[in-house]
């Protein structure tokens, strides 16, 4: 397979990422966040709205691409609405990029945004304990089985099974911290300790408060084209390599294993249709809505062995400047998460490949230079979906 190449059709190209106002936007609605990401991603690829025929939206409105799409003034010829959870973005990638391979499309706008911080500070959204109580959640849904309880079932599972500890979690959590710290759209950046981790309020045991994502405002966009733009562009493309999808459970009776994730799946697709191996990824940007998560999916996409993620977390291996960086904007634990973070992830990696991250949290390869490849993988539920995309520097 020749890099860059889905199926040896066209090439795709990741033509321009940008954030909306992101952390504390008490003002916008999550419609004009939508619009400021997809102007900022645009303008950021050079290119006019008119070559956008496709079009790619989720966890807005009632029938969403529909009316997201109206309200940008599109009128999109392709469109995608998979609603995965987290996972979603790098899903809709997926299916984007094979959509601009096979030419149903040429150039694809995915774009987010939430108020979902400022909503609960204005009182328009209440929280609620569980997803729904239809369907297979009629079973889990009647004795308070919530999402973070799932997790926290996962991560007490791991610590049984492997030994790991709840100083590794912490670890990462801290290293999150710190790797936003140099990120002016972090939302949270003084750094953390591992005691002041442990320390924290109980949320659901094992994860004390700084074991949880955080809840902030904001919104992003990445414009997915096919090559054939690549000469208009006003910057060098990132190539999507290979990417995978997969999908495991809902009900936690039927997970086979709370101590492997839907990414094992995922990412051997991914690494194998972009013909790399996971030694060869220069910086990695997971999903990490609990602290849990982002140790598990290291060891299913294969930067380490089944239960050697609490070790493999230690030593600052996290770092912008680590062994493997990992979350370099800081994540959903300090930067942002609005909700369904997926695309964000895309955009910092693409971000990181070009060099763009500024000098103080620039990922940096051995010898000095940019790195080459990067993976963003999503998850999404309780672990039930995950998608995995592997991008490259022209």
């Amino acid at each position: 397979m020749t890099s860059g190449t889905p199926y040896g059709k066209r090439k795709v190209a990741v033509a321009g990422v940008a954030l909306s106002d992101c952390g504390r936007v008490d003002e916008a609605t999550p419609y004009a966040l939508h619009a400021q990401a997809a102007r900022r991603a645009l303008a950021d690829s050079g290119l006019d709205r008119s070559v956008i025929d496709g079009f790619a939206s989720a966890g807005l409105g009632t029938l969403a691409p529909v009316e997201v799409a109206e309200y940008l003034g599109l009128r999109p010829t392709w469109v995608d609405s998979t609603s995965v959870g987290g996972a979603t973005w790098e899903v809709m990638a997926a299916h984007a990029a094979d959509a601009i391979a096979a030419g149903h499309a040429k150039a694809v706008l995915l774009v987010y945004g939430s108020t979902a911080r400022a909503d609960i500070k204005a009182g328009r959204r209440t929280s609620n304990l569980s997803f729904g109580a239809r369907g297979p959640l009629q079973f889990e849904a009647p004795y308070g089985h919530t999402l973070i309880a799932k997790y926290a079932m996962a991560a007490r599972r791991h610590m049984h099974q492997y030994g790991t500890t709840l100083e590794q979690l912490a670890q990462i959590a801290v290293q999150a911290r710190a790797n936003a710290a140099a990120n002016p759209d972090a939302l949270y950046r003084d750094p953390i300790t591992v005691d002041e981790v442990l320390a924290g309020p109980m949320i659901a045991d094992p994860f004390t408060k700084l074991h949880c994502c955080i809840r902030s405002d904001g919104g992003c966009a990445v414009l997915l084209v096919a090559e054939d733009y690549v000469p208009d562009l006003a910057k060098p493309p990132v190539w999507v390599l290979g990417s995978g999808t997969a999908v495991s459970h809902t009900t936690m009776s039927e997970w086979d294993d709370f101590t492997v994730s839907p990414a094992a799946v995922s990412g051997r697709l991914a690494f194998e249709r972009a013909g790399v191996r996971p030694a060869e990824i220069d910086l990695a940007e997971l999903y990490d809505a609990f602290t849990y998560m982002t140790l598990v999916t290291l060891e299913d996409l294969g930067f380490c062995a089944k239960g050697e993620g609490g070790a493999f977390v230690g030593k600052g291996r996290l770092l912008r400047d680590g062994e493997l960086p990992v979350n370099t904007d800081g994540g959903g634990l300090a930067a942002c998460h609005p909700g369904m973070r997926g695309l964000f992830l895309l955009v910092e990696a693409v971000r990181q490949l070009r060099g763009e991250a500024g000098p103080d949290r620039q990922v940096r390869k051995p010898d000095g230079g940019l790195p080459q490849l990067a993976v963003a993988s999503g998850t999404g539920g309780w672990f039930c979906s995950s998608g995995t995309v592997v991008l490259g520097r022209g």
